[in-house]
């Protein structure tokens, strides 16, 4: 079955835009506590610093309130699917760096940032209409599934804060959940096939690769791992075969390899 043909997942938008606000909160309660010293320490993303990684992630937020306050964009349906997303952001990154560096220099005040960007989203995005089509920097989206999105950049970069800071932000369960099915459906869609079952307990499982289909019983390949160790994956931050040598992946048959298959964005 193509992946075009498959029904799409579905996300209750109430709750996807309850589980942005509060993964957004719990950084900005995060950040409130860094010192001088964390804020310049280095991240995992290239030359970016605890500080511009910070300020990137009110982006989340901003980038949404910004496409509404655009007039609606002409076209009569979105361009861009949900679950073309992930690979849709590739050659992004090159600007929202540019952006990320301008935004950390021209907010001292971190703190303030994060209330203006929370102040505005819940002013502007509550009352939107869900359907309402949105210009964003891949593409027209839907709102609601744009903010879908927001999930995935809010928990990958919490990641990033955390793995830079020792923080130990903690993961809204909703945003955690949405972050992994979208990135799950994503592989499901590059590599569209049933032979392989990815199995991200307890939030997503997927079926891929082209091959036989499973149909019943066990499956003859088999992927599992936890939430946070695929969205690593799936985004770049550790590799398939370290995961594997860490005892991070379970994999089990001759096709449950998918080393060539990651990242899905970078």
């Amino acid at each position: 079955m193509q992946p075009s043909r498959k029904r799409a997942r579905r996300y209750d938008p109430v709750r996807t835009r309850a589980a942005v606000l509060a993964q957004f909160a719990q950084v900005r309660e995060a950040v409130r506590t860094l010192t001088p010293e964390q804020l310049a320490r280095p991240t995992r993303l290239g030359d970016w610093t605890v500080r511009e990684l910070a300020a990137h992630l009110t982006m989340a937020l901003s980038g949404v309130t910004r496409s509404l306050a655009l007039p609606e964009p002409a076209a009569a349906k979105p361009g861009l699917a949900l679950v073309e997303w992930p690979s849709a952001t590739a050659d992004r990154a090159d600007g929202i760096a540019d952006d990320t560096r301008a935004l950390a220099r021209d907010h001292p005040d971190l703190d303030a940032l994060y209330g203006e960007a929370a102040a505005r989203f819940e002013e502007l995005v509550p009352g939107a209409d869900d359907e309402r089509l949105l210009t964003t920097r891949v593409g027209v989206m839907r709102l609601a599934d744009y903010l879908v999105t927001r999930t995935v950049e809010l928990i990958v970069h919490t990641d990033d804060l955390n793995e830079a800071t020792g923080l130990g932000i903690p993961y809204d369960r909703q945003a955690l959940a949405a972050c992994t099915r979208l990135l799950a459906d994503a592989l499901a869609q590059k590599a569209p096939g049933g032979s392989v079952e990815v199995r991200v307990p307890p939030f997503a499982v997927v079926q891929c690769v082209p091959g036989p289909r499973h149909t019943r019983g066990t499956p003859p390949n088999v992927v599992e791992t936890d939430p946070l160790t695929w969205i690593r994956l799936a985004t770049g931050r550790t590799q398939w075969a370290r995961a594997l040598d860490a005892a991070k992946v379970n994999a089990s048959g001759e096709r449950a390899d998918l080393a060539a298959l990651l990242p899905l964005m970078g």
